[in-house]
């Protein structure tokens, strides 16, 4: 894509839309991709921050006419600039900031941002009106006490200040105590908290779901009206079975995207610790080799047990221009389905993955043996880690074939975490760790410690379990396959399971984390 900072210098006002970074439009995220100057509020633009480039520059507002200069500057010195808001440019109050620039003859562009005042309570399960079935009003908090009683839906923006006076406020404007009354703090984020009551009994049960103005830490969106009654909401956000899940994922970080990913479709809140670093192996004589034998026809087979192996033998070959068909008459093997991915993407589809066991101990049992008539060649390319075991080297060799074990990589200890991580780990901060190897045990137990009683353990199968048990973890998922996305599946059905039972039995709903000792109580 041709960089817009490289064209004439313009403005772009851009809506963020009110918290979750999945409701940018596609434009908005082009635009600030392409961006030189982005001018945001501090958490606006920390929301997209991985969307910016990274010689960008990031500025805070300030009034009006400072904004408008800032802006207009920087187009006529060439550059494209993004103002962002969250929500929408217009409705965030950014007409006057336009109008400096139409003003100072700067090209312009708006580019719309879902607003508050639909998104969060679409995200809270609250139907406003549909076009034509009923009014609809929005006001700001300060605007309440002249909003006289109507029979349509009222959305109230800024009501996080004081929810209960907004409740006296409306009943002195004529409205019944018994209008219900919906509020939800942090609204698309996942932080997310909602409470339904009526106007007459904000305060008791807003105090109820331990909820104060201390405890409160972003803006709140309020909905009164018949629409906002417990009985007509669609709660689909809330609900999720991991939402608010503050889970750690233990892996080095190309490996651990695909699994904060699945989390944060459940609702969690991934948090990505490498426990391990890769690095090149200290001799390369072993892995050119093995690159010269791939292509003069050494091997029938090549098999892969990891991502790393292949990311290794990839950037191996391309280090001499060689690509996917240096594979053309060698069958390739894969350990398991991210190993699978990873060899797709170079645009190779393995001959052989094991259905049952993903491990080493998998793809030796279906390993086919050696056999003389259909096989030319009899030896295996296996490109690995330093530390491999030599399971599959033996079961290998057991079935007639002669396996070169090649040392393609070297894993090493990460260093520690910083200190919050640390802590957060061992005090019980985490809400769940998944283990995906016995190597993540003991490299997260040896850089950071042991996490917490109360901390949910899963783990992608039984010798990554026997490995959490001797470090005297208790383990309370373990994967239904040894796949990375099945393990997350088995966290999020473990999660569902604890949050039907603290409704069926009338408790809570609360994360593992707030289980400890001085959690913070929280409904939702």
């Amino acid at each position: 894509m041709m960089r817009m900072i490289d064209m004439e210098g313009w403005v772009a006002f851009v809506g963020a839309g009110p918290g979750d970074e999945g409701l940018l439009t596609m434009r908005a995220a082009r635009l600030l991709g392409a961006a030189g100057l982005v001018v945001a509020e501090a958490e606006v633009a920390e929301r997209v921050r991985g969307l910016l480039a990274p010689e960008v520059r990031v500025s805070e507002p300030t009034d009006v006419v400072d904004t408008a200069r800032i802006l207009v500057q920087a187009a006529r010195d060439g550059l494209f600039a993004v103002r962002l808001f969250a929500g929408d440019p217009l409705i965030a109050g950014g007409a006057a900031e336009v109008q400096a620039v139409a003003k100072a003859q700067v090209r312009f562009e708006i580019v719309p941002g879902v607003p508050a005042a639909t998104g969060v309570p679409a995200y809270a399960g609250i139907a406003l009106p549909a076009d034509g079935t009923g009014e609809l009003r929005i006001v700001h908090a300060n605007e309440v006490s002249q909003v006289g009683y109507g029979p349509g839906t009222l959305v109230v923006l800024g009501a996080e200040t004081a929810p209960a006076d907004l409740g006296k406020m409306l009943i002195a404007a004529g409205w019944p105590d018994s209008t219900p009354f919906a509020i939800t703090w942090d609204g698309t984020t996942t932080e997310q908290q909602t409470v339904v009551t009526t106007l007459g009994r904000i305060g008791p049960d807003l105090k109820a779901a331990g909820i104060t103005v201390a405890t409160t830490r972003g803006g709140a969106v309020a909905v009164v009206g018949d629409v906002a009654a417990a009985k007509n909401r669609m709660s689909w956000y809330e609900t999720k079975p991991l939402f608010g899940w503050r889970v750690l994922v233990p892996r080095t970080r190309e490996q651990a995207s695909v699994v904060s990913e699945r989390l944060r479709e459940y609702g969690a809140v991934p948090e990505e610790v490498p426990t391990i670093a890769v690095e090149p192996p200290r001799t390369p004589q072993q892995m050119e080799r093995a690159v010269k034998g791939l292509v003069t026809g050494r091997y029938q087979w090549v098999a892969f047990t990891s991502t790393n192996a292949v990311k290794a033998v990839r950037e191996k070959l391309e280090e001499y221009g060689l690509d996917a068909r240096a594979f053309a008459g060698v069958k390739v093997a894969a350990v398991g389905e991210q190993t699978t991915a990873a060899l797709v993407e170079f645009g190779i589809r393995p001959d052989l993955v094991p259905d049952g066991q993903q491990s080493a101990e998998g793809l030796a049992d279906a390993w086919p043996p050696y056999d003389d008539v259909l096989d030319p060649i009899n030896r295996v390319l296996l490109p690995r880690a330093d530390i491999a075991t030599e399971t599959l080297v033996a079961r290998l060799t057991d079935l007639g074939w002669e396996a070169e074990d090649v040392t393609a990589y070297r894993t090493v200890r990460a260093a520690p975490p910083p200190a919050p991580i640390r802590e957060a780990i061992k005090g019980g901060g985490f809400d769940a760790v998944l283990f995906t190897s016995s190597s993540t045990v003991r490299n997260l137990v040896g850089i950071a410690g042991k996490p917490h009683a109360v901390t949910v353990i899963g783990v992608i199968g039984p010798q990554t379990e026997s490995t959490a048990t001797e470090f005297g973890l208790r383990v309370d998922v373990t994967a239904g396959r040894p796949s990375v996305t099945a393990l997350v599946d088995a966290l999020a059905a473990f999660g569902a399971a604890q949050r039907d039972a603290a409704i069926a039995a009338g408790e809570p709903l609360r994360r593992p984390s707030e289980r400890r000792r001085g959690g913070r109580r929280r409904l939702r």
